[in-house]
Protein backbone atom coordinates (compact mmCIF):
# COMPACT_ATOMS: atom_id res chain seq x y z
CA UNK A 1 0.00 0.00 0.00
CA UNK A 2 1.27 3.47 -0.81
CA UNK A 3 1.94 5.71 2.16
CA UNK A 4 -1.14 7.86 1.77
CA UNK A 5 -4.44 7.18 0.03
CA UNK A 6 -7.81 8.88 -0.36
CA UNK A 7 -11.29 7.56 -1.09
CA UNK A 8 -14.91 8.17 -0.23
CA UNK A 9 -15.29 5.05 1.95
CA UNK A 10 -12.59 3.02 3.70
CA UNK A 11 -13.57 -0.54 4.62
CA UNK A 12 -11.69 -2.33 7.39
CA UNK A 13 -11.99 -6.07 6.82
CA UNK A 14 -11.71 -8.10 3.61
CA UNK A 15 -13.65 -11.21 4.51
CA UNK A 16 -17.12 -12.01 3.19
CA UNK A 17 -18.63 -9.09 5.15
CA UNK A 18 -16.15 -6.64 3.70
CA UNK A 19 -16.61 -8.07 0.22
CA UNK A 20 -20.39 -7.66 0.37
CA UNK A 21 -20.04 -4.08 1.63
CA UNK A 22 -17.44 -3.18 -1.01
CA UNK A 23 -19.55 -4.65 -3.80
CA UNK A 24 -22.60 -2.66 -2.74
CA UNK A 25 -20.70 0.61 -2.24
CA UNK A 26 -18.80 0.43 -5.52
CA UNK A 27 -21.96 -0.56 -7.41
CA UNK A 28 -23.43 2.71 -6.13
CA UNK A 29 -20.54 4.60 -7.76
CA UNK A 30 -18.50 5.29 -4.61
CA UNK A 31 -14.71 5.08 -4.46
CA UNK A 32 -13.67 2.42 -1.94
CA UNK A 33 -10.42 1.18 -0.40
CA UNK A 34 -10.49 -2.05 1.61
CA UNK A 35 -7.74 -3.25 3.93
CA UNK A 36 -7.24 -6.41 5.97
CA UNK A 37 -4.53 -7.55 8.35
CA UNK A 38 -4.53 -10.95 6.56
CA UNK A 39 -4.93 -12.00 2.99
CA UNK A 40 -8.51 -11.42 1.78
CA UNK A 41 -10.90 -14.11 2.98
CA UNK A 42 -8.38 -15.77 5.29
CA UNK A 43 -10.09 -15.03 8.63
CA UNK A 44 -13.47 -16.24 9.80
CA UNK A 45 -14.64 -16.39 6.19
CA UNK A 46 -12.49 -19.45 5.55
CA UNK A 47 -13.80 -21.05 8.75
CA UNK A 48 -17.48 -20.45 8.05
CA UNK A 49 -19.64 -23.52 7.36
CA UNK A 50 -22.03 -21.24 5.42
CA UNK A 51 -25.47 -22.65 6.08
CA UNK A 52 -27.66 -19.77 4.93
CA UNK A 53 -30.96 -19.71 6.83
CA UNK A 54 -33.43 -17.07 7.94
CA UNK A 55 -33.87 -18.84 11.28
CA UNK A 56 -31.97 -17.36 14.21
CA UNK A 57 -30.38 -19.00 17.24
CA UNK A 58 -33.25 -17.54 19.27
CA UNK A 59 -36.65 -18.71 18.09
CA UNK A 60 -39.18 -16.13 16.98
CA UNK A 61 -41.25 -17.04 20.03
CA UNK A 62 -38.31 -16.40 22.38
CA UNK A 63 -37.28 -13.23 20.56
CA UNK A 64 -40.82 -11.89 20.83
CA UNK A 65 -40.64 -12.25 24.62
CA UNK A 66 -37.30 -10.38 24.67
CA UNK A 67 -37.89 -7.62 22.14
CA UNK A 68 -41.63 -7.47 21.52
CA UNK A 69 -43.48 -8.87 18.52
CA UNK A 70 -42.86 -6.02 16.08
CA UNK A 71 -39.07 -5.96 16.43
CA UNK A 72 -38.77 -9.75 16.63
CA UNK A 73 -40.76 -10.27 13.44
CA UNK A 74 -38.80 -7.48 11.78
CA UNK A 75 -35.54 -9.24 12.69
CA UNK A 76 -36.69 -12.52 11.17
CA UNK A 77 -37.97 -10.84 8.01
CA UNK A 78 -34.72 -8.90 7.71
CA UNK A 79 -32.70 -12.11 7.93
CA UNK A 80 -34.85 -13.71 5.24
CA UNK A 81 -34.19 -10.59 3.15
CA UNK A 82 -30.46 -11.18 3.70
CA UNK A 83 -30.65 -14.81 2.54
CA UNK A 84 -32.46 -13.74 -0.60
CA UNK A 85 -29.91 -10.99 -1.17
CA UNK A 86 -27.08 -13.56 -1.15
CA UNK A 87 -29.01 -15.69 -3.63
CA UNK A 88 -29.50 -12.72 -5.91
CA UNK A 89 -25.83 -11.72 -5.72
CA UNK A 90 -24.57 -15.26 -6.34
CA UNK A 91 -26.87 -15.56 -9.34
CA UNK A 92 -25.42 -12.40 -10.85
CA UNK A 93 -21.81 -13.58 -10.74
CA UNK A 94 -20.03 -15.28 -13.63
CA UNK A 95 -18.00 -17.51 -11.31
CA UNK A 96 -19.26 -20.68 -9.62
CA UNK A 97 -19.24 -19.88 -5.89
CA UNK A 98 -20.76 -23.16 -4.72
CA UNK A 99 -24.20 -21.62 -4.33
CA UNK A 100 -27.17 -23.97 -4.12
CA UNK A 101 -30.70 -23.51 -2.85
CA UNK A 102 -31.50 -26.06 -0.14
CA UNK A 103 -34.49 -26.77 2.09
CA UNK A 104 -33.91 -26.51 5.84
CA UNK A 105 -34.76 -29.21 8.40
CA UNK A 106 -34.82 -28.13 12.04
CA UNK A 107 -35.56 -31.18 14.17
CA UNK A 108 -36.44 -31.67 17.83
CA UNK A 109 -33.52 -33.40 19.54
CA UNK A 110 -35.73 -34.44 22.46
CA UNK A 111 -39.42 -35.18 22.96
CA UNK A 112 -39.75 -32.29 25.39
CA UNK A 113 -38.77 -29.85 22.62
CA UNK A 114 -41.69 -30.86 20.39
CA UNK A 115 -44.33 -28.62 21.97
CA UNK A 116 -42.16 -25.51 21.70
CA UNK A 117 -41.39 -26.28 18.05
CA UNK A 118 -45.08 -26.59 17.21
CA UNK A 119 -45.72 -23.24 18.89
CA UNK A 120 -42.80 -21.77 16.96
CA UNK A 121 -44.25 -22.93 13.65
CA UNK A 122 -47.51 -21.16 14.41
CA UNK A 123 -45.65 -18.00 15.43
CA UNK A 124 -43.72 -17.95 12.17
CA UNK A 125 -46.76 -18.61 10.03
CA UNK A 126 -48.64 -15.74 11.62
CA UNK A 127 -45.67 -13.53 10.74
CA UNK A 128 -45.89 -14.63 7.11
CA UNK A 129 -42.62 -16.58 7.25
CA UNK A 130 -42.13 -19.86 5.37
CA UNK A 131 -42.50 -22.78 7.79
CA UNK A 132 -44.11 -26.21 7.82
CA UNK A 133 -44.40 -29.08 10.30
CA UNK A 134 -43.07 -32.58 9.63
CA UNK A 135 -44.34 -35.45 11.76
CA UNK A 136 -42.18 -38.55 12.44
CA UNK A 137 -43.29 -40.48 9.33
CA UNK A 138 -42.62 -37.49 7.10
CA UNK A 139 -39.23 -36.92 8.71
CA UNK A 140 -38.18 -40.49 7.91
CA UNK A 141 -38.93 -39.84 4.25
CA UNK A 142 -36.39 -37.02 4.30
CA UNK A 143 -33.63 -38.37 6.56
CA UNK A 144 -32.58 -41.70 8.07
CA UNK A 145 -32.95 -40.65 11.70
CA UNK A 146 -36.04 -40.33 13.87
CA UNK A 147 -37.30 -37.18 15.57
CA UNK A 148 -40.61 -36.34 17.31
CA UNK A 149 -41.20 -33.30 15.07
CA UNK A 150 -39.32 -31.00 12.72
CA UNK A 151 -39.75 -27.61 11.07
CA UNK A 152 -39.28 -27.44 7.30
CA UNK A 153 -38.91 -24.64 4.81
CA UNK A 154 -37.54 -24.12 1.30
CA UNK A 155 -35.81 -20.81 2.00
CA UNK A 156 -32.30 -22.08 2.78
CA UNK A 157 -29.11 -21.93 0.72
CA UNK A 158 -25.46 -22.92 0.86
CA UNK A 159 -22.39 -21.20 -0.55
CA UNK A 160 -18.59 -21.28 -0.48
CA UNK A 161 -17.88 -18.01 1.35
CA UNK A 162 -14.23 -17.82 0.32
CA UNK A 163 -15.08 -18.14 -3.37
CA UNK A 164 -17.98 -15.72 -3.00
CA UNK A 165 -15.75 -13.13 -1.33
CA UNK A 166 -13.12 -13.36 -4.08
CA UNK A 167 -15.74 -13.24 -6.83
CA UNK A 168 -17.20 -10.07 -5.32
CA UNK A 169 -13.76 -8.48 -4.99
CA UNK A 170 -13.11 -9.45 -8.59
CA UNK A 171 -16.23 -7.55 -9.62
CA UNK A 172 -15.20 -4.59 -7.48
CA UNK A 173 -11.82 -4.46 -9.22
CA UNK A 174 -13.55 -3.26 -12.37
CA UNK A 175 -14.84 -0.22 -10.48
CA UNK A 176 -13.24 2.58 -8.41
CA UNK A 177 -11.73 0.18 -5.89
CA UNK A 178 -8.46 -0.95 -4.31
CA UNK A 179 -7.76 -3.79 -1.90
CA UNK A 180 -4.68 -4.19 0.32
CA UNK A 181 -4.00 -7.32 2.34
CA UNK A 182 -1.51 -7.69 5.18
CA UNK A 183 -2.34 -4.11 6.15
CA UNK A 184 -3.31 -3.73 9.78
CA UNK A 185 -5.63 -0.90 10.81
CA UNK A 186 -4.29 0.40 14.11
CA UNK A 187 -6.76 3.20 14.74
CA UNK A 188 -9.40 5.55 13.35
CA UNK A 189 -8.88 9.28 13.83
CA UNK A 190 -11.89 11.55 13.27
CA UNK A 191 -10.98 15.01 11.97
CA UNK A 192 -13.12 17.93 10.91
CA UNK A 193 -12.70 17.24 7.22
CA UNK A 194 -12.10 13.49 6.91
CA UNK A 195 -11.68 10.26 8.78
CA UNK A 196 -8.09 9.00 8.95
CA UNK A 197 -7.46 5.26 9.17
CA UNK A 198 -4.00 4.62 10.55
CA UNK A 199 -2.30 1.43 9.40
CA UNK A 200 1.11 -0.20 9.73
CA UNK A 201 1.82 0.87 6.13
CA UNK A 202 0.38 4.35 5.81
CA UNK A 203 -2.83 6.38 6.05
CA UNK A 204 -6.20 6.12 4.36
CA UNK A 205 -8.26 9.32 4.34
CA UNK A 206 -11.98 8.85 3.72
CA UNK A 207 -15.31 10.55 4.23
CA UNK A 208 -16.73 7.44 5.89
CA UNK A 209 -15.29 4.28 7.44
CA UNK A 210 -17.02 0.89 7.52
CA UNK A 211 -15.70 -1.61 10.05
CA UNK A 212 -16.43 -5.15 8.83
CA UNK A 213 -13.81 -7.00 10.84
CA UNK A 214 -15.97 -9.49 12.75
CA UNK A 215 -15.16 -10.00 16.41
CA UNK A 216 -11.84 -8.21 15.83
CA UNK A 217 -13.86 -4.99 15.44
CA UNK A 218 -13.95 -4.74 19.23
CA UNK A 219 -10.84 -2.54 19.25
CA UNK A 220 -12.68 0.15 17.29
CA UNK A 221 -15.83 0.11 19.44
CA UNK A 222 -16.45 2.32 22.49
CA UNK A 223 -17.53 -0.78 24.44
CA UNK A 224 -17.62 -4.54 24.20
CA UNK A 225 -20.82 -5.73 22.53
CA UNK A 226 -20.44 -9.50 22.18
CA UNK A 227 -19.14 -12.59 23.92
CA UNK A 228 -16.75 -14.89 22.07
CA UNK A 229 -17.37 -18.58 21.53
CA UNK A 230 -15.60 -21.34 19.67
CA UNK A 231 -17.23 -23.72 17.24
CA UNK A 232 -15.74 -26.81 15.61
CA UNK A 233 -16.25 -28.31 12.18
CA UNK A 234 -15.32 -31.19 9.91
CA UNK A 235 -15.50 -31.71 6.17
CA UNK A 236 -15.50 -35.21 4.73
CA UNK A 237 -13.87 -36.68 1.69
CA UNK A 238 -16.33 -36.73 -1.25
CA UNK A 239 -19.10 -39.28 -0.71
CA UNK A 240 -20.54 -41.45 -3.48
CA UNK A 241 -24.22 -41.25 -2.54
CA UNK A 242 -26.38 -39.36 -0.07
CA UNK A 243 -28.66 -42.24 0.87
CA UNK A 244 -31.08 -41.20 3.60
CA UNK A 245 -30.53 -37.47 3.05
CA UNK A 246 -33.27 -36.32 0.70
CA UNK A 247 -32.74 -33.09 -1.23
CA UNK A 248 -29.45 -32.69 0.70
CA UNK A 249 -31.29 -30.31 3.03
CA UNK A 250 -29.61 -28.15 5.64
CA UNK A 251 -29.85 -29.95 8.99
CA UNK A 252 -29.75 -28.59 12.53
CA UNK A 253 -31.29 -29.47 15.88
CA UNK A 254 -33.02 -27.96 18.92
CA UNK A 255 -30.34 -29.02 21.46
CA UNK A 256 -27.90 -26.33 22.61
CA UNK A 257 -25.16 -26.28 21.53
CA UNK A 258 -26.59 -27.72 18.33
CA UNK A 259 -25.24 -29.91 15.57
CA UNK A 260 -25.50 -28.40 12.08
CA UNK A 261 -24.69 -29.97 8.72
CA UNK A 262 -24.88 -29.50 4.97
CA UNK A 263 -23.46 -30.94 1.79
CA UNK A 264 -21.19 -29.18 -0.69
CA UNK A 265 -21.14 -28.73 -4.45
CA UNK A 266 -18.27 -31.23 -4.69
CA UNK A 267 -20.24 -33.91 -2.77
CA UNK A 268 -18.68 -33.54 0.65
CA UNK A 269 -20.39 -33.18 4.01
CA UNK A 270 -19.69 -30.28 6.35
CA UNK A 271 -20.79 -30.66 9.96
CA UNK A 272 -20.23 -28.37 12.91
CA UNK A 273 -21.07 -27.81 16.54
CA UNK A 274 -19.63 -28.80 19.91
CA UNK A 275 -19.45 -25.08 20.77
CA UNK A 276 -17.76 -23.88 23.94
CA UNK A 277 -16.57 -20.58 25.41
CA UNK A 278 -13.55 -19.04 23.70
CA UNK A 279 -10.39 -18.73 25.81
CA UNK A 280 -7.47 -18.41 23.42
CA UNK A 281 -6.60 -19.77 19.96
CA UNK A 282 -4.11 -22.29 21.30
CA UNK A 283 -6.52 -23.86 23.78
CA UNK A 284 -9.28 -23.86 21.16
CA UNK A 285 -7.15 -25.58 18.51
CA UNK A 286 -5.94 -28.28 20.93
CA UNK A 287 -9.55 -29.44 21.21
CA UNK A 288 -10.06 -29.93 17.48
CA UNK A 289 -9.17 -33.68 17.23
CA UNK A 290 -11.51 -34.71 20.05
CA UNK A 291 -14.30 -32.43 18.85
CA UNK A 292 -13.91 -33.72 15.29
CA UNK A 293 -14.29 -37.33 16.43
CA UNK A 294 -17.47 -36.38 18.32
CA UNK A 295 -18.93 -34.64 15.26
CA UNK A 296 -18.14 -37.58 12.99
CA UNK A 297 -19.76 -40.02 15.42
CA UNK A 298 -22.92 -37.92 15.60
CA UNK A 299 -23.15 -37.69 11.81
CA UNK A 300 -22.66 -41.43 11.41
CA UNK A 301 -25.53 -42.06 13.83
CA UNK A 302 -27.80 -39.71 11.89
CA UNK A 303 -26.86 -41.03 8.44
CA UNK A 304 -25.72 -44.65 8.87
CA UNK A 305 -25.90 -45.44 5.13
CA UNK A 306 -23.41 -42.76 4.13
CA UNK A 307 -19.73 -43.66 4.35
CA UNK A 308 -17.88 -40.75 5.92
CA UNK A 309 -14.18 -40.07 6.34
CA UNK A 310 -12.84 -36.78 7.69
CA UNK A 311 -10.74 -34.85 5.20
CA UNK A 312 -10.12 -31.84 7.41
CA UNK A 313 -11.17 -30.50 10.81
CA UNK A 314 -10.92 -26.99 12.20
CA UNK A 315 -12.15 -24.51 14.78
CA UNK A 316 -13.49 -20.99 14.45
CA UNK A 317 -14.34 -18.15 16.81
CA UNK A 318 -17.55 -16.17 16.59
CA UNK A 319 -19.19 -13.34 18.49
CA UNK A 320 -22.58 -13.74 20.11
CA UNK A 321 -24.81 -10.93 21.37
CA UNK A 322 -27.40 -11.16 24.15
CA UNK A 323 -30.28 -11.37 21.68
CA UNK A 324 -28.36 -13.31 18.96
CA UNK A 325 -28.77 -10.39 16.55
CA UNK A 326 -26.08 -8.43 14.68
CA UNK A 327 -25.14 -4.77 14.95
CA UNK A 328 -25.46 -2.66 11.82
CA UNK A 329 -24.86 1.10 11.70
CA UNK A 330 -23.12 3.73 13.80
CA UNK A 331 -22.49 3.32 17.52
CA UNK A 332 -24.35 6.04 19.48
CA UNK A 333 -21.23 6.78 21.57
CA UNK A 334 -18.90 6.99 18.59
CA UNK A 335 -18.38 9.20 15.56
CA UNK A 336 -21.43 8.85 13.24
CA UNK A 337 -19.10 8.61 10.25
CA UNK A 338 -17.89 5.22 11.49
CA UNK A 339 -20.35 2.49 10.47
CA UNK A 340 -20.26 -1.14 11.55
CA UNK A 341 -21.18 -4.37 9.79
CA UNK A 342 -21.02 -6.90 12.60
CA UNK A 343 -22.79 -10.10 11.63
CA UNK A 344 -22.65 -11.69 15.06
CA UNK A 345 -24.52 -14.95 15.60
CA UNK A 346 -25.14 -17.97 13.40
CA UNK A 347 -26.42 -16.02 10.38
CA UNK A 348 -23.33 -13.96 9.65
CA UNK A 349 -23.46 -14.05 5.85
CA UNK A 350 -27.17 -13.12 5.49
CA UNK A 351 -26.65 -10.40 8.12
CA UNK A 352 -23.67 -9.07 6.18
CA UNK A 353 -25.60 -9.04 2.90
CA UNK A 354 -28.30 -6.99 4.60
CA UNK A 355 -25.69 -4.73 6.21
CA UNK A 356 -24.19 -3.99 2.80
CA UNK A 357 -27.53 -2.59 1.65
CA UNK A 358 -28.25 -0.68 4.88
CA UNK A 359 -24.80 0.93 5.10
CA UNK A 360 -24.73 1.88 1.43
CA UNK A 361 -28.07 3.62 1.92
CA UNK A 362 -26.67 5.38 4.99
CA UNK A 363 -23.62 6.65 3.08
CA UNK A 364 -25.87 7.89 0.30
CA UNK A 365 -28.21 9.44 2.90
CA UNK A 366 -31.12 7.31 1.79
CA UNK A 367 -33.64 5.33 3.82
CA UNK A 368 -33.67 1.54 4.04
CA UNK A 369 -36.47 -0.71 5.25
CA UNK A 370 -34.23 -2.29 7.90
CA UNK A 371 -32.02 0.69 8.80
CA UNK A 372 -32.92 0.55 12.52
CA UNK A 373 -33.66 -3.16 12.95
CA UNK A 374 -30.16 -4.05 14.14
CA UNK A 375 -29.09 -0.69 15.56
CA UNK A 376 -26.78 -0.59 18.59
CA UNK A 377 -29.38 1.21 20.72
CA UNK A 378 -32.18 -1.30 20.15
Amino acid sequence: MPRDLRCQVAVIGAGISGALVCDSLTAAGLSVIAIDCRYPGHGSTSASTALLQYELDSSLTELTEKLGRERAVDAYRATLHGVRAVARLAGGLKRDVGFRRRPSLYYASRSRDAKAMRIECGTRRRAGLPCGILEPKAIRKVVDFEAPVALWNNAGCEVDPWRLAHALFGRCSRRDFALYGRTNATGIEPTKGTMIVHTNRGLVRAQRVVVAAGYEAEKFLPERVADLNSTYAIVTEPVKRFDGWAKRCLVWESARPYLYARTTSDNRIIAGGEDDAFRDPGERDKRVPKKADALLEKMRRLFPRIEMEIAYAWAGTFGETKDSLPFIGAHPSGDPRILYSLGYGANGIPFSALAAEVLTAAVLKKNHRYQTTFAFDR
